[in-house]
């Protein structure tokens, strides 16, 4: 199968080898022959699939002049997302020559940029429930003129505490708009709900049991609470990764941890939700050139983070669920690269490590550091 087959132009075919792409992956050789013919879908596909271009590239199918006029809305569950959707919109209409334009729509900034931006009526409008709903209001986005509403991150969407946003926006288009949802996992409650939002949606299913792909090597290291920072710090200045993801939980730990780490010279920063928009663009953007080694987050950056040459993921706050360990662990190893994900753990968070082994089927290896150097023990 290649892209031509798929019914995409040569132009945006030439565009997708300027990003290295040549052929479609196969959630991609799945998924854009039915969203063409404006079917409903549930996507569930794993981390790194190829899930964003499948739903974008038929946007771009019989577009060689595109219409100006709002046709899909892309709902995303953070910022972090939205931003890369709409950098891959941008490289691909570049790259093709089909000037497909997205607008990204977040509750964090002044509304009156967002109305003046949407008055040039980008074709696609990527956001947060809240502030489309909003726009959607005051008459600021056309709803009618809407064809397509996808749901990325559907599983985190979908949830009681995003779900009447979701559904508000879809009650506010047109009856016949085609409804696209997307997520590396997706529970059997999740199925449930989207079959209630989409009529008779089609399933697609490219991984039917969840899986870590093997490139990535596993590790945990256990000490007491208070001393987790202190050792990513020293797990840093002995493996002396290019680039690093380290994750917390907390708020207010994520910025305790960024300044000890910075006072001992690291090259650190943080992203999480209380920051403004535009230090969490430029923390990311130095993080993407290479100019920032430590990115210390949220699970929020875990959801649809594309940054290519991670080298590690270090957890200092452990999930409970195996689904949050996967999303962490997928954001290195990408492709056939080798990855490493790292667990630093208190000794009543060793049950936790045994549970992500019975979910993936993986082994994770203990490890200790002597004299400068790590150490390999025993499996979990």
């Amino acid at each position: 199968m290649n892209f031509e087959m798929l019914g995409l132009s040569e132009n945006i075919i030439k565009g997708l080898a300027m990003q290295g792409i040549i052929t479609p992956t196969a959630v991609q050789e799945q998924a854009i022959p039915q969203i063409i013919e404006n079917k409903n879908l549930v996507i569930q596909s794993e981390t790194g699939s190829g899930k964003t271009l499948a739903y974008l590239l038929p946007i771009y199918v019989g577009q060689p002049l595109p219409l100006r006029m709002m046709q899909v809305i892309v709902i995303v569950p953070t910022h972090e997302l939205a931003m890369q959707v709409h950098h891959q919109v941008e490289t691909l209409s570049i790259n093709s020559g089909i000037t497909l334009k997205s607008i990204v729509i977040f509750g964090e900034v002044n509304i009156k940029s967002q109305i003046e931006r949407l008055r040039e009526k980008p074709q696609i409008i990527i956001g947060t429930t809240g502030r489309i709903i909003e726009l959607i209001k005051q008459k600021k986005i056309t709803a009618h003129t809407i064809k397509t509403i996808v749901i990325d991150e559907a599983d985190k969407m979908l949830k009681k505490e995003n779900i009447e946003g979701v559904k508000a926006i879809v009650k506010a288009t047109m009856r016949d708009t085609q409804i696209i949802m997307l997520s590396a996992s997706i529970s059997d409650t999740t199925f449930r709900i989207a079959a209630e939002i989409a009529k008779n949606p089609e399933i697609i299913k490219t991984n039917q049991v969840l899986k870590i792909p093997e490139n990535i090597e596993h590790r945990y290291i256990v000490v007491e609470e208070r001393d987790k920072i202190d050792t990513l710090r020293k797990l840093v200045f002995i493996l002396k990764p290019n680039r690093t993801i380290a994750f917390i939980n907390d708020v207010d730990e994520i910025e305790v941890a960024t300044s000890k780490l910075k006072y001992h010279h690291l090259n650190a920063e943080s992203i999480q939700g209380a920051k403004t928009k535009e230090v969490r663009k430029n923390v990311m953007a130095d993080f993407a050139s290479g100019k920032l080694q430590l990115l210390i987050a949220t699970d929020i950056a875990a959801r649809g983070l594309h940054i290519e040459d991670i080298e590690i993921i270090f957890s200092l706050s452990i999930p409970g669920d195996p689904l949050d360990y996967l999303h962490r662990s997928g954001r290195t190893g990408r492709g056939s690269a080798p990855g490493l994900s790292i667990s630093i753990i208190t000794e009543r968070e060793l049950p936790l490590i045994k549970k992500y082994q019975n979910a993936f089927g993986i082994s994770i290896m203990e490890i200790q550091m002597r004299e400068g150097q790590v150490i390999e023990g025993k499996k979990a």
